[in-house]
This record gives structure tokens, C-alpha cells and sequence, in this order.
């Protein structure tokens, strides 16, 4: 195990560097890596790092979030609140809806079953998604108006929202008798009780850099420990309270820079340099996943039933952002940044085959074949976006 991650980081170190000298995102290098090393390619990566692959997705997305968290500012978030709220919220429902829709009516899916495949492709990939958006804060991208950070917590709502309606479909067909409009419900309690939890690990951590001489490296080090502490508590109250983790994963770095802003910024530039090495496992494993043969199969149907969700949020997006504060340039940019799909895909396109459904081999089909469209695409479509679309600093 310990070569194959020897060669994971030296190669995804070479293949990011590769297509970013030809101009392309470093994440499309590191994900064909993983698609090369997985076992649907060579199959040089270790079956013992295939298996935990999802535990070193879920440290990876941790540490991007960390950094996301640390670099929203409050009069940012004040600025566009109500506008990542919508995009949230109205896109993924409608993305989600529109496929349940054509699954249900067009290709003879069950009511249940054409859900399910619906808000598993709908949800947006925080992983594809934050480090593009995190490049431009920096840069000054679009800051203006506080796009890039608006598109930030948007998309993490935006799998809050997707994976409780999936749960709902697949508890209801497993024959939970938990009501639909609970499950609904659950959304908001999820959102504040993640918050709740960021808000009391964000103080414990104060309480501890007040209390104690430290230094930041290992400072870093208790952070990124807190957040995977935080999964590991939605994971232990999923069957009593709904608790969104990774919005309170962020809003532990907002809180730090809030009440400590000296501490944060020397956070961020540490939780910079540990992304090196967390962005190289997360594209690899996340491309290790990918099964090619599997999403050739999903075939035309998948391309269409994809190509009409995408359709759909388009619409919702440009529907949440109407009015004359965004620009027609703006909100295009905010359509191509919610194309790419990912990690979440990844970690849930399995269930209703889990779950018995009998349409679930094909939903996993149409969900790999989602990564596969959209991650590179998306990926390329933000870096494009980004630097012609947005305006820079004034």
C-alpha cells in the first residue's frame, strides 16, 4: 500500500503539472491518473488503497472545506446569503425533479426508483467546485459582487439538499415509514444543526489556542482532526438527528476568523500547503472509482437524461440570480460553475442497487457516466469561465 501512494503522489504530481502547463485544470490530470491507476485501468493502484479510497476522499474534502471556511469573510457572506440560498436550493430541484420526470414518464423507471436516480445525479461536486472557487477569491475573480464565494456555499447546500431527498426515496422504498414532508423537513434541521456543531467545536478549538502555546502546524493539525471528529458525529446521530457536517466543517473556519483572524490566516496558508498533497489523493481516488466500462453502458439514455438535468438547473440558476445585480456574463459564469459532478456520485451511486432496487445497476450506470461528462468538462468550463467571464480586482 505504501508504494502505491508513493507513485499516486509522485505521478499526480507530474500529470498536474503536465496539464497545467497546457493550459488545462490540474485536477483533469490527476483524475485520469486515477482512472489509468484504477482497477477499470492498469490497476497499479493497491486494492488496499482502493478500499479506503472513500476515507481519504472524505480528509481530502475535509481540508478543502477547512480552507473554504478560513476564507469567507463576514460582509462577503452578508452580500450574497439570500442568493447562495436559492442556488442551494432551486437548482437542485429542479435538476433533480426534471430527471425523476423524464426517468418516470419516457424510460419506465418507478415512481421511487426514477427519484433516486434523479437527486443522485443532481447533486454539484463541492471537491471540483471549492478549489476553483477558492483560486479566484484569491485572485480577486468576481469578488466584487462576492460571486465565487456565493458559489461556494451554495454548493455545499446543494448536496445537503440533494442527499435528503435521495434518503427519502430509498427509506420509503425500503419501506420506512417516515413521511416524505419529514424527510423535507429535515433539510433546515440539518443545516442547523451543522452549524450548531461548528459553532461549538470552532470555540472549543479557541478555547484551546487561547489556553495553550502551540504552534500552527499543529494548530492545523487539531483542526483538520475536529472535522473529521464532526463526520464521525453525523455518522453516530444519523438515526436520531440530521446533521449536515461539512456546513459546519465550514462554518468552523469562518468562526476562527471571525474571533481570530491572526490564527485563521496562518491556518489558511498552513491548510494551503496540506492541500497539495490532499488535492493529488482526492482527484486520484475519486478517478479510481471511475468505472469506464460501466458508464459506456448507460449509453444514449444516460447522455440524454444528464444533458435534460443539466438543462433544468441551468434554468434554476439563471432563475435564482434574476434581477439587474448579476450581470448575463455573471450568472453564465455561476451555470458552467454548477456543470461538474463527483465525489458524491461517487460515494452514493450504489445505494438502490444496495437497497434492491431493480433498476439500480443502470442509476450506478448513469451516475458514473455523470462523472465522466461533467467533471472535466466542468472543470474546464470554470477555469474558462473564471478568467472570461469575471471581472478582477478594480
Amino acid at each position: 500500500m505504501a508504494l502505491s501512494l508513493a507513485w499516486i503522489v509522485l505521478l499526480g504530481m507530474l500529470f498536474h503539472s503536465v496539464f497545467r502547463k497546457i493550459g488545462l485544470p490540474g485536477l483533469l490530470g490527476l483524475l485520469l491518473l486515477g482512472v489509468l491507476g484504477g482497477p477499470y485501468g492498469f490497476n497499479f493502484i493497491d486494492e488496499q488503497v482502493i478500499e479506503i479510497s472513500a476515507d481519504l476522499r472524505k480528509v481530502a474534502l475535509i481540508v478543502i472545506l477547512l480552507r473554504a471556511g478560513l476564507g469567507i469573510k463576514r460582509e462577503t457572506l452578508n452580500q450574497v446569503g439570500v442568493n447562495a440560498l436559492k442556488l442551494s436550493f432551486i437548482p437542485c430541484v429542479m435538476e433533480g425533479m426534471a430527471i425523476m420526470a423524464a426517468a418516470y414518464y419516457f424510460f419506465h423507471y418507478s415512481f421511487l426508483e426514477a427519484g433516486m436516480l434523479g437527486f443522485i445525479i443532481a447533486a454539484v461536486s463541492p471537491a471540483v467546485i471549492v478549489p476553483s472557487m477558492l483560486r479566484f477569491i484569491e485572485t480577486g475573480k468576481g469578488e466584487k459582487k462576492g460571486i465565487p464565494t456565493m458559489i461556494l456555499a451554495g454548493a455545499s447546500l446543494d448536496d445537503v439538499v440533494a442527499i435528503t431527498f435521495l434518503t427519502a426515496f430509498i427509506g420509503i422504498y425500503g419501506g420506512s415509514q417516515v413521511a416524505f414532508w419529514q424527510q423535507f423537513l429535515s433539510i433546515p434541521i440539518a443545516i442547523i444543526t451543522g452549524l450548531i456543531l461548528g459553532l461549538a467545536v470552532a470555540m472549543i478549538l479557541i478555547m484551546f489556542f487561547n489556553r495553550l502555546d502551540i504552534r500552527n502546524t499543529k494548530k492545523t493539525l487539531m483542526l483538520v482532526g475536529a472535522g473529521i471528529l464532526m463526520t464521525g458525529i453525523e455518522d453516530a446521530l444519523q438515526s436520531l438527528l440530521p446533521v449536515a457536517s461539512l456546513i459546519g466543517i465550514m462554518f468552523v473556519g469562518f468562526i476562527l476568523l471571525e474571533r481570530k483572524p491572526d490564527v485563521a490566516s496562518a491556518l489558511s496558508s498552513k491548510m494551503n500547503k496540506v492541500w497539495v498533497l490532499a488535492e493529488i489523493i482526492l482527484f486520484t481516488m475519486v478517478g479510481a472509482v471511475v468505472n469506464i466500462p460501466l458508464a459506456l453502458e448507460a449509453g444514449l439514455t444516460g447522455m440524454i437524461l444528464i444533458g435534460l438535468g443539466l438543462a433544468a438547473r441551468s434554468i434554476g440558476v439563471f432563475f435564482s440570480l434574476s434581477g439587474k445585480f448579476f450581470s448575463a456574463r455573471e450568472r453564465l459564469f455561476c451555470v458552467v460553475a454548477y456543470t461538474p459532478k463527483a465525489t458524491v456520485q461517487a460515494a452514493v451511486g450504489a445505494l438502490p442497487l444496495a437497497a434492491g432496487a431493480p433498476m439500480g445497476e443502470e442509476i450506478l450506470a448513469f451516475a458514473v457516466l455523470a462523472i465522466v461528462l461533467t467533471a472535466p468538462v466542468g472543470a474546464w468550463l470554470i477555469q474558462w469561465g473564471g478568467e472570461s467571464l469575471l471581472e478582477g480586482k478594480q
